[in-house]
């Protein structure tokens, strides 16, 4: 299967946008002084769900980006 350019591109800014969003949703969970994340120190479930959540669009996020690194690479080739 052959992706165009754009959607390469897209997916690729897809894959980027994701990690940049949910690196900085972990620094913000991490750093959270509203008692919802933690108590007396401890993680709490919302912090383990959320965690949880990053996790896997960090794993979804870089598969996506790769199918569309390779999309351009295989246009790339091929021109």
């Amino acid at each position: 299967m052959k992706l165009s350019r754009p959607l390469s591109w897209f997916l690729l800014a897809f894959g980027v946008w994701s990690w940049v969003i949910w690196v900085t949703f972990v620094k913000n969970l991490v750093k959270d002084g509203s008692g919802l994340a933690f108590d007396d120190g401890h993680p709490t479930a919302y912090f383990w769900v959320h965690l949880t959540l990053a996790v896997v669009s960090f794993v979804l996020g870089t598969a996506i980006g790769v199918i569309g690194l390779r999309g351009l690479r295989a246009l790339r080739r091929t021109s």
